[in-house]
């Protein structure tokens, strides 16, 4: 039997590589995939698919979040940078899970374990959905930071910036390419940060991985990041950086 799998993940990168994963296992059709959650909502809505294979961490949308908003979801694989033991309880409720970097051995059982409930009723993935929302959300993660300009104060949604910068003993925090100065040093970001998002990439910045569009090699074995906002800002990457990013990107 060939599945049909939709996959969605913000990384351009990440989906292309999961696609040639799927397709050289000979098992599985990919019936499309989106870099957007919105455009895969839409697909989701008008398709059926046997399987989606779905990142948690998405800006502007999560993959909790997309899941709530299908009337009949599909049966899920969760792609993600989260601890594998935070999830494990999950993975008996035919939900499973990939740990990016994804590996093509882990992929073949989760294909396997996918076949072996075919025709069986399917789970409530909503609700599991919520409950694994709720045991992974961090205690103390900074979720809005405020930026303050004399008597003006703006409240901003961390998943929208892009990065953060430090300079002039001033810290930044970038939204659609406008610098915002926030009291928190890069240290201070460093500790209180979902650390499955943000990467410490030099000591003057930090990257929101969403948001990360292109490597390119550098001088001395670091890397420059592109991103993907309208300046196309581009970031470089220290050399003993690198590995961690790549990782945190799956690639």
């Amino acid at each position: 039997m060939t599945l049909r799998a939709y996959v969605v993940d913000d990384e351009r990168l990440a989906v292309e590589r999961l696609r040639r994963l799927l397709q050289a296992t000979g098992r599985v059709a990919v019936a499309g995939s989106a870099t957007e959650p919105e455009a895969a909502l839409d697909y989701l809505r008008a398709n059926d698919v046997d399987v989606l294979f779905l990142d948690i961490q998405m800006p502007g949308l999560t993959g909790f979040e997309l899941l709530e908003r299908l009337e009949r979801p599909p049966i899920v694989i969760f792609t993600t940078a989260y601890d594998r033991y935070a999830l494990d309880a999950f993975a008996v409720n035919s939900v499973d899970y990939l740990l990016k970097p994804i590996e093509a051995e882990r992929l073949a059982r989760a294909l396997d374990k996918l076949e072996r409930f075919a025709g069986q009723p399917r789970p409530d993935v909503r609700t599991l959905a919520r409950e694994l929302a709720a045991q992974l959300s961090p205690a103390r993660r900074l979720d809005r930071i405020a930026s303050r300009v004399g008597e003006r104060t703006t409240v901003i949604d961390v998943v929208r910036v892009t990065h953060f910068f430090s300079k002039d003993k001033l810290t930044f925090a970038v939204v659609n390419g406008r610098e915002h100065v926030i009291d928190f040093t890069l240290a201070e970001l460093d500790d209180k940060l979902d650390s499955r998002r943000f990467v410490r990439i030099h000591r003057g910045a930090i990257v929101n991985t969403a948001f990360v569009q292109e490597l390119d090699n550098w001088v001395d074995g670091g890397v420059l990041v592109r991103l993907k906002d309208e300046k196309r800002t581009e970031l470089s990457v220290a050399r003993d950086r690198v590995r961690e990013l790549k990782e945190r990107l799956g690639i």
